[in-house]
């Protein structure tokens, strides 16, 4: 066997730092996105939007936008109507307080007789170039009758708002209640402490760096629509389209997904003008593209966050947790989304109790419209609304009882003995080791030598503070089987069709070195292919479920190809299965040096290939966590924070490749910072009109945001629920992150006298906000 081959495995599988095989095309300027397509005769489409954040639709004229040069067509919601277009369906097991069905007004692709919110689509013009496009949308006359707006969820929830909708009053969708109230209330009455506070997790943008883009192709003689199009879930949007939108059968529509740059939860699901594409082009037969402006994606794409909470805890005299009281409005905008209102109402109470040993709850969960863009998953998707209220208590309670924040925490951690452990929603942890988690993030922070670094500061004239959260997440979307694609190819390469998406997470590096693990192979040899919803059907990536479903299936699918090979290799070289054994590429009989190479073995096959479709399921979840730890310094004269240092431990498992984990880990961090400091979807709260539609008004967080960022992993505590042991790593980072920081500077203010300020520190920390709090 060649030296070179021995030593694949320890190079490129699993734990290794691997450059990703990703970044070449990439960085070369040859990646395919969906912009990047221009089939001939291809035309361009534009959505003219709606100013007005709720109004009813009196009429549209298009007459003299059809006469415009270059104009091929327009369409209006009536014309989707009449052709038979259904609008997109929203159908959960959730309930109203009263016991009937959760309701939510209809979501036409293209508005129909009212608009809820400013930016949604009202009519649809497709021209030969983009330039005739636009005129055209400036020549089309809508008269609209304006109506009463409604911002933010308290708003929708006072007695008296504005309907968003006549089909739900109260601007109620759903309510979810969890737990015990009496118990909880009896709990309070006895306790030592109780600590309360008024939490908003303000609406952000998932602002991608490829905003959303769809192209549509229609073949006559096949009766199939083409879409190529950005998303995270290639699957779901072509269910969608055929059975939501256009009642035809799947095998009518091809989805396709080239390179995606990033998704953060906005491009999943199919999004409306994704269906006016495809729609579009079977009606022309010729191809149709949108290419959302940035303006664009402010204004209509998904939301994220958008929750305000009353969270309240009860403690006995020495810190134990007694009770946990929560209540929370969450704001699904003007039309509520299946995820949008699983993951207010479901997701987010699975973690509300995090890794605490907390029996007794008392939860309500309010979904509400408002005349607003829909809000929907973002990266996190709950799991950072629920840590975000429980971090913010413990470091209040820490306060108010003169106890070490760490210290607290710790008294009310589950201990790894108690493993499995069932949470007050009946959610199954498998394994951890919280304890542990924390002490190595104390210890990376190097968090008792906090007073020296705070005299130092305050030699500058500035007052520091430091925060913490000791947290975990649920990853998976609970769904947990996948399908995988093996082909070894007698040319020498292997492909690897996964059903998941790619979408800049890495995970075709990942893929690839679980099977370098397999078949000792190069790394070059393997091809990871996604994004054909002809060559396999799945759920896509989202919940940090990738690794854990689609990398156990690649483990086992690898693992069946080589078993399958053998028996081949047997029968080629004449001898029984048993005897044979595979090493870096090649099957030998045992004690001799008769040998086959696998890929010479593939080209011997009719196909020229050996090819294995394998589904394989994991058993349950992941639940990584973390303890990340922030300190900062505040300027008082200006307000600004400046963040000091910043350090995270985080188990998530075993780790296929560090760099790539960190990667997540350091970027997911920096998200959940940039909520913490500066982003802010905010809408005038009269009028409707939002106010930070651009980068000149919504502010992003910078690599430079941090001075010293330190992170460590633990691959050392295994997932039980696969057979990798691995565990959801990609939103772990965006979690931990905006309760540190927050919590670093209510640190800052409690020291220096502002106590009662820290507790009515809001998001984002404007430098106004400090310089007030300080005064």
């Amino acid at each position: 066997m060649p030296d070179g081959n021995t030593s694949q495995i320890g190079r490129f599988g699993s734990g290794q730092a691997v450059r990703r095989i990703e970044d070449r095309a990439l960085l070369a300027g040859q990646g395919q996105f969906t912009d990047d397509f221009a089939p001939a005769g291809v035309t361009q489409m534009v959505f003219l939007r709606s100013p007005h954040a709720h109004a009813k639709l009196v009429s549209i004229n298009t007459d003299a936008a059809r006469a415009l040069p270059g104009v091929v067509a327009i369409l209006t919601g009536a014309d989707l109507v009449a052709a038979g277009v259904k609008p997109m369906y929203v159908a959960l097991p959730f309930k109203r307080p009263d016991g009937s069905a959760l309701t939510a007004p209809p979501r036409h692709c293209l508005a129909v007789e009212e608009v809820r919110f400013v930016g949604e689509p009202v009519a649809a013009i497709i021209a030969e170039t983009l330039g005739q496009a636009r005129d055209a949308a400036e020549a089309i006359e809508v008269e609209y009758e304006e109506l009463p707006a409604v911002i933010g969820p308290g708003r929708a929830d006072a007695p008296g708002a504005p309907l968003v909708w006549q089909g739900a009053p109260g601007n109620l969708v759903a309510e979810s209640r969890y737990g015990d109230a009496a118990a909880a209330e009896a709990a309070f009455a006895k306790a030592a402490h109780v600590v309360g506070l008024d939490i908003e997790n303000q609406r952000l943008a998932p602002v991608s760096m490829e905003p959303r883009v769809a192209l549509g192709e229609y073949d006559a003689a096949s009766g199939r629509i083409t879409l190529r199009l950005s998303s995270q879930m290639p699957s779901g949007v072509r269910d969608a389209i055929c059975k939501e939108l256009l009642d035809i059968p799947t095998d009518k529509l091809r989805v396709l997904v080239g390179d995606v740059g990033g998704g953060f939860g906005m491009k999943t699901g199919l999004n409306p003008e994704e269906g006016v594409v495809a729609f579009a082009a079977r009606m022309l037969g010729r191809p149709v593209k949108w290419a959302s402006t940035r303006m664009e994606d402010f204004l209509s794409a998904l939301h994220g966050r958008a929750t305000e909470s009353r969270a309240e805890m009860a403690l006995d005299a020495q810190g134990r947790v007694l009770a946990l009281r929560v209540r929370t409005a969450a704001d699904m905008g003007a039309y509520p989304r299946n995820a949008s209102v699983a993951i207010q109402l479901l997701v987010g109470p699975w973690v509300s109790t995090s890794i605490y040993d907390i029996t007794c709850v008392d939860f309500t969960f309010r979904a509400l419209l408002t005349t607003t863009a829909p809000t929907g998953p973002y990266r996190g998707a709950g799991r950072p609304e629920a840590i975000y209220l429980l971090e913010r208590l413990f470091d209040t309670a820490a306060r108010k009882m003169g106890l070490d924040p760490a210290e607290l925490r710790r008294r009310n951690m589950i201990a790894p003995t108690a493993m499995p452990y069932k949470n007050a929603m009946a959610m199954t942890y498998d394994s951890g080791s919280f304890e542990r988690i924390l002490d190595q993030g104390l210890d990376l922070a190097d968090w008792n030598g906090f007073a020296a670094r705070a005299a130092a500061s305050q030699a500058k004239g500035r007052l520091r503070g430091r925060g913490i959260a000791t947290f975990l997440e649920w990853t998976g979307g609970n769904v947990f089987e996948e399908r995988v694609t093996i082909a070894v190819k007698g040319d020498g390469s292997i492909e690897i069709y996964a059903t998941t998406q790619g979408m800049g997470q890495g995970i075709a590096t990942s893929y690839a070195q679980l099977a370098v693990d397999v078949f000792g192979v190069e790394l070059e040899r393997i091809q990871v292919v996604f994004g054909d919803s002809d060559r396999g059907s799945g759920f896509g990536s989202a919940g940090s479920r990738s690794l854990f479903t689609a990398g156990s299936a690649v483990k086992l699918a690898a693992d069946k190809t080589v078993d399958e090979a053998r028996d081949m290799a047997a029968e080629a070289l004449e001898t029984a299965a048993a005897d044979i054994e595979y090493r870096a590429g090649a099957f030998t009989v045992a004690g001799t040096d008769r040998a086959i190479g696998l890929f010479d073995l593939a080209a011997r096959q009719p196909e020229g290939r050996i090819f294995i479709d394998h589904t394989s399921s994991v058993s349950g979840p992941t639940w990584p966590n973390g303890c990340h730890v922030c300190e900062v310094e505040l300027i008082p004269e200006t307000g600004e924070v400046v963040i000091a240092g910043y350090a995270s431990v985080n188990d998530a498992g075993r780790v296929v490749n560090p760099m790539i984990v960190e990667g997540q880990v350091v970027g997911g961090a920096l998200q959940g910072i940039g909520q913490a400091m500066c982003e802010h979807v905010i809408y005038d709260a009269e009028t409707g009109q939002p106010l930070t539609a651009s980068f000149m008004d919504y502010c992003l967080p910078r690599a430079d945001m941090v001075a010293d960022y330190a992170t460590k992993l633990d691959p050392s505590i295994p997932c039980l629920t696969n057979p990798l042991g691995v565990k959801g790593v990609g939103e772990l980072g965006t979690i931990g992150a905006t309760p540190a920081v927050m919590n670093a500077v209510a640190d800052a203010l409690a020291r220096h006298g502002k106590a009662a300020a820290a507790d009515r520190l809001r998001m984002p920390l404007t430098a106004e906000q400090v310089w007030s709090l300080l005064r």
